[in-house]
């Protein structure tokens, strides 16, 4: 199992959001096998609560009791079932960085839970929140002509022109920050296709002066609050190949954003008939 983790890339830009929690677990991170006590330090630290609030501890995955759904659990009591993997060592490290917005999805799933029950289909609201939970980023963007023009164009998928072309004012107007904890364990094996699904934030200027922990609790009381008024629809979401972010790979030149079997052209509408 140790193995595994000696694979993480601490030093790549995907990583930057939970680094700082990784860097914080006690003692000395220098191993991150047996990580669940470590957790639960940090989880007394930071007063971690669930939407009840409850404190939140991560316990083994035995804890879970049988036919109990995952989110009910942890909205019933604030445990958090873990196994020792890079699944679960992720997730762990988002509760540390982001726990509003943890809280907020964990609420909006037992929600559901509580009132449609369990069912083969997790229907439209759980769907979103699982897509966000394991696969999202977090894409802040300056409030400006120039970011929401940014903006447009990755939701038009110019790949080309935004993120090749526009380079600059990417890298100037806006930061990505991965909150998925499945697509943070993918990119310990980095391809070229892995695609984020993206939820954008307008930021005002003042924002991107900030120390990186304002940043983060903006990031994280501005996306919580988004989902305790607004809920969550995979309509909202915009796909980004997470290698094409401007800095984030070697090999970033045109051809690199030219493979449109990665970065496709998006579909045109369907007409009404």
């Amino acid at each position: 199992m140790f193995e595994q983790f000696e694979q993480i890339g601490w030093a790549q830009p995907w990583y930057d959001a939970v680094r700082p929690a990784f860097d914080s677990l006690e003692p000395a991170a220098g191993s991150a096998d047996h990580f669940i006590d470590r957790f639960n330090a940090n989880a007394a630290r930071l007063q971690l609560q669930n939407h009840r609030g409850q404190p939140v501890r991560f316990v083994p995955q035995a804890a879970l009791p049988p036919n109990t759904a995952y989110e009910e659990f942890i909205g019933a009591t604030g445990c958090v079932p873990t196994r020792e993997n890079l699944h679960d060592f992720f997730n762990g490290l988002v509760w540390q960085t982001f726990p509003l917005i943890k809280r907020e999805l964990n609420a909006l799933q037992a929600a559901q839970i509580a009132a449609a029950g369990i069912k083969q289909s997790r229907g439209p609201a759980r769907d979103a929140a699982t897509i966000f939970d394991e696969n999202a980023a977090l894409l802040v963007v300056r409030d400006t002509g120039d970011g929401r023009a940014l903006v447009d164009g990755l939701r038009g998928h110019q790949w080309h022109h935004t993120l090749y072309l526009r380079r600059a004012a990417f890298e100037r107007d806006a930061e990505v920050w991965l909150f998925g904890h499945a697509l943070m364990e993918k990119l310990v094996a980095p391809r070229k296709a892995i695609t984020a699904h993206t939820r954008v934030l307008f930021a005002p200027d003042a924002w991107f002066g900030l120390a990186w922990d304002d940043r983060r609790a903006w990031i994280d009381m501005q996306v919580a609050g988004q989902l305790c008024t607004e809920g969550l629809a995979t309509s909202g979401f915009t796909p980004l190949p997470v290698l094409g972010v401007p800095g984030w790979w070697p090999q970033q030149d045109e051809a690199f954003y030219l493979d449109q079997t990665v970065f496709r052209p998006k579909r045109p509408a369907k007409e009404l008939t």
